[in-house]
């Protein structure tokens, strides 16, 4: 089961305020990818526990009271795995995570563990009311890459029919093993480690029907898809 609150189409659109707590999120699953308020930079969660890289390439664990606008877990438990050595290629190990899962058509969680020659990230920049559209943001957003670094890659695949829901390909955040440093993965390369699957059977979408912003908003999507395959 995967769980989702928010979707990626409303943060494109500018509607950036947190709606639900981490620890709600972590209610929901142990493994995850999401953002803070304002679309603060990139948060991770692992093994139930969460933390976050910032902008500035500061990195933490959360307390769980923090507020997210999107976020997304399962309850992680692999349904294949394989090793993997010498990968110069992320985008030929993602295909192979593809052909490995029932489907294209549905939803993947993954997991990569081992150690990487390099993991190039991103962290988005934190907006302030009056909030615009996150496209805005992803131009300013800083990039780093970290090189013989042990850590896991974690993330889910969306079917091209829920782009705007989510993104649709892979959605992928690392960290590393001490904890120290983080991001949204834009690129990496392995020497070696294990990459683990779950098929994914069920989707639940919560939408912030608490939140009178959202319920009140007028949400442009012009552009929104497009958007989403330049932000990410």
């Amino acid at each position: 089961m995967l769980y989702q609150h928010g979707t990626l189409g409303t943060l494109m659109a500018g509607l950036l305020e947190g709606t639900a707590t981490i620890n709600e999120i972590l209610e929901h699953g142990d493994l995850g990818i999401g953002t803070l308020t304002g679309s603060d930079g990139e948060v991770i969660i692992l093994d139930n526990q969460s933390f976050h890289a910032n902008e500035f390439g500061e990195f933490k664990e959360l307390n769980g009271d923090e507020l997210t606008p999107f976020a997304t877990v399962t309850p992680f438990k692999p349904d294949d795995q394989f090793d993997v050595r010498n990968i110069t290629d992320s985008e030929t190990l993602l295909n192979k995570v593809q052909q490995k899962a029932l489907s294209d058509n549905i939803f993947i969680a993954v997991k990569i563990t081992g150690k990487f020659e390099m993991v190039h990230v991103r962290m988005m920049p934190k907006q302030e009311k009056p909030y615009t559209k996150l496209i805005e943001s992803a131009k300013r957003q800083p990039e780093f890459t970290h090189e013989q670094i042990d850590g896991t890659i974690v993330g889910f695949y969306a079917p091209q029919l829920f782009h705007g829901i989510a993104a649709s390909g892979f959605h992928l955040h690392f960290v590393d093993d001490h904890k120290s440093v983080g991001g949204h993965v834009l690129d990496f390369e392995m020497n070696h480690g294990t990459v683990e699957l779950s098929n994914i059977e069920m989707l639940e979408q919560h939408f912030p029907v608490n939140n009178q912003t959202f319920l009140e908003a007028d949400i442009d999507y012009t552009n929104v898809e497009e958007d989403i395959k330049e932000a990410e």
